[in-house]
C-alpha cells in the first residue's frame, strides 16, 4: 500500500490493519476531515447567525426592529456590500415570535424573506404579491398551522425557524424613501391588537463584523444556531458529523482539548479551502469572457441551491463565503431587469490584486446597464468594503465627478496613492492587504448577455 498523507502516514500496520495503539491517529484524521467538510457546508448558516448576533448584541435590535444601513461606515462589516444603496433588514427567530407580521406601506420598495441557509422564501414590494400597493404579510413557522383571523394577510411559509427580512426603497428622493422606512412594522401575530413599536435602528458607526468567525468561535456559533433550527432531510448526514464533533441538539458544546485542537485546525483549513473555492473558481462556465479575468461571481442556479442530480454545495460555499443573500433578480436573464455581478481577483497577468500596487481598469464606452453600473473594492480577508482613508470603495456611473475619456470610456485607478489629476476616478487600496473587485450592472442589457460588450482586465501599472 502506498504511503498515506498526514496523520494516516504515521499509522503502523498489523497484518494489514491499523495497529491498535495507532487507532487514535486514524480517528483524529476522520474527525478532522469531517470538520473540514462541515465548515464548508455550514458557511451560509454561520454567516447569518453571526450577523444576527451583531444585530442583537452590538446594535441592540429586538425582534420588533429593523436596522437601517446608510453610511459607508455602517456597511463596513457587511460582506461585499453595495456601496451605493442603503440596506434595511433584521433577523427574526420564529421560536420566540411565533407567526410574524410584516407590514409594508404602499410605495416603491423591493424586498423579501430568506431562511438562514440564505434561500429566498418570499418576495415583497413591487415584485411581490402586493405589487407595491402595500399590505400585511404573515410569516408561518415550519410545521405551524395558519392561525385563525389570518384573512387579509399575504401568507409566507418559512423553511426555517430563523429568517431574514430585508428590503430597499426605490424612491430616489431621500425624504420620501425615509418615510417608507419609518412606516414599516414588524411584530408577532399574537400581539397584533397592540403591537410593539418598530424602531429603526442605526449602526451609528460602531465597529462590527458580519463575516464568519474564526477558530473555535465558528463552532460555538454553529452550535447555537443548530439548537434553534429545524433539520432539512438533505442535511442529516452532515448533522451526523456534527454529533461526532460534539454538536448535538439539546446538549451543551464542551469539546475537550483533543477535539478543540481538531476544530480550530479544521476551521483554518476549511477557510483556506473556501478561499480557493471562491477566489479561484473552477466551476464550468465561471469565466465570463474566455480572454478576460472576470468571473460570474454567482454560480448558484437558483434560490433552492439545487441542481438536477445534486445540491450545489461548493457553488453555495463560494457565494456565501464572499457574499450574503440570494434573490432571483441576481440571476436575471431578461435585458433591463435585475442585476448582473462579475468578480475579479487577479490582474491581467493572473496575480492576486495587491494593495501596495497601482492598477488601472479601462471600462469601454456604453456599459450595458439600463439603470447604472459600479465597480467596488473589497478586502479579501474580511470580504467587506475596503476600510481606506477615503471611506469610499466604489466608483460608477452615478458619480457626478467621474471623468470620462473623449470616446465615452472610463479609466478607473486603484492603488495606495492617487494618480495626478485622476483623483475622482481613484479608489484607495491598503498596502499589506489584498483586494478583489465586483463589477455590477443594474438592469443589464443585451450586449452584456450576448457578450458583445467586454470589460477590460485590471492591469498592474508597475
Amino acid at each position: 500500500m502506498s504511503a498515506l498523507p498526514g496523520r494516516l502516514g504515521q499509522v503502523r500496520r498489523d497484518g494489514g490493519l491499523p495497529h491498535r495503539d495507532d487507532l487514535p491517529l486514524v480517528f483524529d484524521e476522520l474527525d478532522y476531515q469531517m470538520a473540514c467538510q462541515v465548515y464548508i457546508w455550514a458557511l451560509p448558516l454561520v454567516s447569518y447567525a453571526q450577523w444576527q448576533k451583531v444585530h442583537r448584541e452590538v446594535f441592540g435590535a429586538t425582534e420588533s426592529d429593523i436596522v437601517h444601513y446608510v453610511t459607508y461606515r455602517d456597511r463596513l462589516g457587511l460582506i461585499t456590500a453595495n456601496a451605493t444603496t442603503p440596506y434595511i433588514l433584521n433577523f427574526f427567530d420564529l421560536n420566540d415570535t411565533g407567526p410574524l407580521v410584516i407590514e409594508l406601506p404602499p410605495g416603491p420598495t423591493a424586498g423579501g424573506l430568506s431562511d438562514f441557509w440564505q434561500r429566498e422564501i418570499g418576495v415583497m414590494g413591487e415584485m411581490g404579491p402586493d405589487a407595491g400597493s402595500g399590505g400585511r404579510h404573515l410569516v408561518i413557522p415550519p410545521g405551524a398551522t395558519v392561525p385563525d383571523a389570518a384573512d387579509g394577510f399575504y401568507l409566507q411559509r418559512a423553511t426555517g425557524m430563523n429568517i431574514m427580512f430585508g428590503f430597499r426603497t426605490l424612491d430616489a428622493d431621500p425624504a420620501r424613501a425615509q418615510e417608507l422606512v419609518d412606516k414599516v412594522r414588524v411584530y408577532p401575530f399574537a400581539e397584533r391588537t397592540d403591537p410593539p413599536v418598530t424602531r429603526v435602528v442605526s449602526p451609528q458607526g460602531r465597529p462590527w463584523s458580519g463575516d464568519q468567525p474564526r477558530g473555535l468561535d465558528y463552532w460555538v456559533r454553529l452550535h447555537d444556531i443548530y439548537q434553534r433550527e429545524v433539520v432539512d432531510e438533505r442535511d442529516r448526514f452532515y448533522t451526523a458529523m456534527l454529533a461526532t464533533l460534539g454538536i448535538e441538539k439539546g446538549k451543551s458544546f464542551a469539546p475537550d482539548s483533543r477535539l478543540t485542537t481538531i476544530l480550530e485546525t479544521a476551521s483554518a483549513a476549511g477557510e483556506l479551502m473556501a478561499q480557493a473555492n471562491t477566489f479561484a473558481k473552477r466551476f464550468p462556465g465561471s469565466t465570463y469572457w474566455a480572454d478576460r479575468h472576470w468571473d460570474l461571481v454567482l454560480a448558484l442556479d437558483n434560490s433552492s441551491q439545487r441542481a438536477q442530480f445534486h445540491d450545489q454545495l461548493l457553488e453555495r460555499a463560494a457565494w456565501f463565503y464572499e457574499a450574503v443573500s440570494f434573490s432571483a433578480a441576481m440571476k436575471s436573464t431578461t435585458p433591463g431587469l435585475g442585476q448582473a455581478y462579475l468578480s475579479c481577483y487577479t490582474d491581467s497577468d493572473d496575480r492576486w490584486l495587491d494593495g501596495a500596487e497601482s492598477y488601472t481598469l479601462h471600462v469601454p464606452a456604453d456599459p450595458p446597464a439600463k439603470l447604472f453600473w459600479s465597480v467596488t473594492v473589497y478586502d479579501t480577508d474580511t470580504r467587506c468594503l475596503v476600510d481606506n482613508d477615503q471611506q469610499r470603495g466604489d466608483r460608477g456611473s452615478r458619480d457626478d465627478d467621474l471623468a470620462y475619456n473623449d470616446d465615452g470610456s472610463v479609466d478607473l485607478h486603484f492603488g495606495p496613492t492617487a494618480p495626478a489629476g485622476r483623483e475622482s476616478n481613484w479608489i484607495q487600496t491598503i498596502p499589506g492587504e489584498h483586494w478583489f473587485s465586483y463589477f455590477r450592472l443594474y438592469g443589464p442589457l443585451e450586449s452584456y448577455f450576448d457578450r458583445s460588450w467586454k470589460l477590460d482586465d485590471i492591469v498592474r501599472s508597475s
